[in-house]
């Protein structure tokens, strides 16, 4: 299981509905892309660090080790704006306003990266999955995606064991030995999730698989008052953002 699964799952939101942290998770989303950088997206970002640190109850460390990974795509998308290529300047140059775009780049990506890390870390994959038939999706949609879900956990796990084995037989000890482990894991994994795979179908046709696969689902019922409270959250950034627009500015 992913460390942000296994933080989904122990969440203090983990018995809510997902559509009520779907509204503030994928609302704060919104809000970071369509609001003013500055000052908007920097409140979204703020919130959304208040709440998922907060009420929400995510460990600071676990949260960083998931959002350094987006922030650092965040960053690589920023730099590239510092710098033209060709005109007047040179081969390479600073871009004209290029900080400024770049920082305003930032803050709306970083932002909106947390607004969906909040919905991520509150809401496990198998609350949401099977809930996205009652919401429309196709149900084989959702039956390969669950059935990947579970897949990749397992792939997950037997490369982890391999390269312990290799490991144990000393096969990362050199250049070449570490080429000829990679290329055996590869092979191994391979031949492995095939066979997971043809297990898998084998195991749902003994138990009758008609096309489609049937879960339990936890009860939960969507809040009014939290999706209200979000909403009434969201109404007060955009708010906020238009008052302080102009002063900031």
């Amino acid at each position: 299981m992913l460390p942000i699964d296994a933080a989904a799952h122990s969440s203090r939101w983990r018995r809510r509905h997902p559509v009520d942290k779907a509204v503030l998770g994928l609302g704060l989303t919104v809000l970071a892309i369509s609001l003013p950088p500055w000052p908007g997206a920097a409140l979204v970002l703020l919130t959304a660090l208040v709440v998922l640190l907060g009420p929400a109850g995510v460990p600071g460390r676990r949260l960083w080790r998931a959002y350094r990974v987006p922030l650092g795509f965040c960053v690589t998308g920023a730099v590239t704006l510092l710098v033209q290529v060709g005109g007047p300047g040179g081969v390479v140059s600073l871009a004209h306003d290029g900080p400024l775009r770049a920082g305003e780049l930032l803050l709306r990506t970083s932002a909106a990266s947390l607004g969906v890390l909040l919905f991520a870390f509150t809401t496990p994959m198998s609350d949401l999955l099977p809930r996205l038939v009652r919401a429309g999706v196709p149900a084989p949609v959702v039956d390969v995606a669950l059935v990947t879900y579970r897949m990749s956990f397992l792939l997950l796990d037997s490369v982890r064991r391999i390269r312990e084995a290799q490991a144990a037989r000393l096969g990362h000890t050199g250049r070449a030995a570490q080429w000829r482990s990679l290329a055996g894991l590869g092979a191994t994994a391979f031949v492995r999730a095939f066979d997971r795979a043809t297990r898998l179908q084998a195991g749902l046709a003994g138990r009758g698989y008609d096309g489609t696969l049937r879960v339990l689902v936890p009860e939960a019922r969507v809040s009014a008052r939290f999706t209200a409270a979000s909403c009434a959250l969201l109404a007060a950034l955009a708010v906020l953002t238009l008052v302080l627009e102009r002063p900031l500015t």
